[in-house]
């Protein structure tokens, strides 16, 4: 499990980071020794309070709400063994799957304990997951297509309001969270209605202002998502899984692509620039 520690003085300053094995940050310098200047009487070190904030680094973070089947899911597409039930919430702690490919390439997929409306104000697990999406490279959105209910007491979410929904929790935790690129995986085909649900759904991904009457006010996103690709699948009976995997695997060698050729142009320009001699 890839992960990265940041070290935080109590003014919230970054002192730094640990990405490695065997990486190192001076958090506080000792005192110096005792000498015959000082009666050798050694000075006293630093003290700092620190704290030690822990994120997952991950190619693809799982986004959904509680019972979407994300768990389900990592365990149709890789090696993970999540805990499952048929409860909202089972993932207590996060999961890291590897997505394996015929050529070798591996690409890890974090499940995170499911969000739950107000998760940016700290509900639910609210910040503890959050803060993992930060350090994820793309977003992989889960629903129902059949819509969800937490509980007998909260309104029902259709799959266009809990994209939705998502979305905005995500802006509201650190809005460019929502700039990262995403695709949306629609799940629990295996239910009946679903086709029906699922055209449904994309009808209102094409436009959705027109739908956005569906939302409370306070929680209808800045922008849209716009998703590179809409899978419909079924964790259960495994369908659509191997088109899943392609589709993931094209989003993240299409941004790797782009990277790679930034990286040339800005080496090029480099080269391009006129030295300044001596006279």
């Amino acid at each position: 499990m890839h992960m990265k520690v940041l070290v935080i003085d109590l003014f919230s300053f970054i002192i730094g980071d640990l990405n490695t094995e065997g990486d190192r940050v001076m958090v506080a310098k000792g005192g110096s020794g005792g000498s015959f200047h000082s009666a050798f009487e050694p000075s006293k070190g630093q003290a700092k309070h620190i704290r030690l904030d822990l994120k997952l680094i991950a190619d693809l973070g799982l986004v959904g709400f509680p019972n979407a089947g994300k768990s389900s899911l990592l365990t149709a597409m890789s090696n993970a063994t999540p805990q499952i039930a048929s409860y909202a919430f089972t993932t207590l702690k996060p999961e890291i799957g590897k997505l394996m490919y015929e050529d070798y390439k591996q690409i890890s997929v974090a499940d995170l304990p499911g969000l739950i409306e107000g998760a940016h104000i700290n509900k639910g697990m609210g910040h503890k997951f959050l803060k993992h999406m930060e350090r994820t490279k793309q977003l992989l959105f889960v629903v129902d297509v059949c819509g969800f209910q937490l509980a007998s007491k909260t309104e029902f979410r259709s799959a266009f309001e809990a994209v939705q929904l998502l979305t905005k929790e995500l802006e509201l935790y650190k809005e460019e969270l929502v700039s990262k690129p995403a695709l949306l995986v629609v799940n629990k085909m295996d239910l009946p209605e679903a086709k029906d649900k699922l055209q449904e759904l994309e009808e209102q991904l094409q436009n959705p202002d027109k739908f956005s009457d569906l939302l409370p006010d306070d929680m209808i996103p800045k922008r849209y998502m716009t998703f590179r690709h809409v899978v419909p699948v079924s964790a259960t009976t495994r369908f659509g899984i191997d088109q899943l995997k392609r589709c993931i695997r094209e989003s993240l060698d299409e941004d790797a692509a782009m990277a790679t050729k930034a990286i040339h142009q800005e080496r090029l320009q480099a080269l391009r620039l006129p030295s300044h001699g001596h006279l």
